[in-house]
């Protein structure tokens, strides 16, 4: 792996904000309790999460990269186009949240085009980005990064480097590079703070709702002014949602993670609006207008 992104004044940092489109029952965490032929019948409640980040970003005057799943796409075409119509980079997050590591190759490739030309038709416009359910791109399935080259994606934001009992790749770079050379996509992986000689997560999710407030800034602003870097920062529209429905079955571990401090989570977000400058992940990474 080489080709690092060479560092930003810290002055002139803008940090990439992206929300990952899915429902609260599509999470990998809760797939064997939650059975994929049962999606159509639950409560879906993205629409009306989305639409209040949509104007909690308004409000802050940011803009954001939305990582949409090709499945809910289909079904709130609407929404697409109102995340299109605010501004907003369109994404993908693959088609139904199949994670890339339960998947072959010529299945990985049939869900990323899949959903490539789902929010493409929809929205209007290109889609450049791609994420990987669950950061699910590692050491043991790296040839999926050619094969997001090779489908016209020109980014993918798919490899987070820490180590988590369910994703991660301690060993790869923390900041932007590119895997097989300038001429191919680059990898933005999700932020993180070197300390104690690994390292530790800085970039949202559920360590973001965990960590009080001040220190998740304190580690973002860290790597901007220390490492000269933009902070990628991530979340999901059913962590604004502290009433979505609470399927049974779900393990202890599964439970904590997913439900903590769902209350604090839209005045943090809204804190960080005020906080720091955000945009959208092309035009930070990829120089477009």
């Amino acid at each position: 792996m080489n080709g690092p992104v060479p560092h930003l004044a810290a002055q002139t940092i803008r940090n990439a904000m992206t929300i990952d489109v899915e429902d609260y029952f599509q999470v990998s965490a809760f797939a064997p309790q939650i059975a994929r032929d049962s999606w159509p019948l639950r409560e879906c409640r993205v629409e009306a999460n989305v639409d209040r980040i949509l104007a909690i970003l308004d409000e802050g005057g940011a803009k954001a990269t939305f990582f949409t799943l090709g499945w809910i796409a289909e079904r709130y075409p609407a929404l697409v186009r109102r995340i299109v119509a605010a501004g907003h980079e369109l994404a993908s997050h693959g088609y139904g949240h199949l994670r890339a590591t339960d998947q072959t190759r010529a299945e990985f490739m049939d869900d990323i085009v899949r959903s490539k030309a789902i929010l493409e038709d929809i929205g209007g416009q290109r889609v450049l980005g791609y994420r990987a359910p669950s950061f699910s791109i590692g050491p043991v399935n790296l040839w999926a990064l050619t094969s997001l080259h090779d489908a016209g994606y020109q980014y993918s934001s798919s490899i987070y480097p820490i180590a988590h009992d369910h994703y991660g790749m301690p060993d790869a770079p923390r900041f932007p590079f590119y895997p097989h050379g300038t001429d191919g996509l680059l990898e933005i992986p999700i932020t993180t703070v070197r300390l104690f000689e690994r390292n530790l997560p800085a970039g949202g999710g559920g360590y973001f709702r965990l960590l009080p407030y001040a220190l998740s800034r304190s580690l973002m602003r860290r790597v901007n002014h220390d490492d000269g870097q933009p902070t990628i920062f991530y979340f999901h529209p059913w962590e604004l949602d502290p009433g979505q429905p609470r399927p049974q079955g779900i393990g202890l571990k599964s439970r904590f993670r997913h439900y903590v401090n769902l209350g604090r989570m839209e005045q943090r977000i809204r804190a960080l609006t005020r906080d720091f400058a955000w945009d959208r992940m092309d035009r930070i990474f990829l120089g477009r207008p």
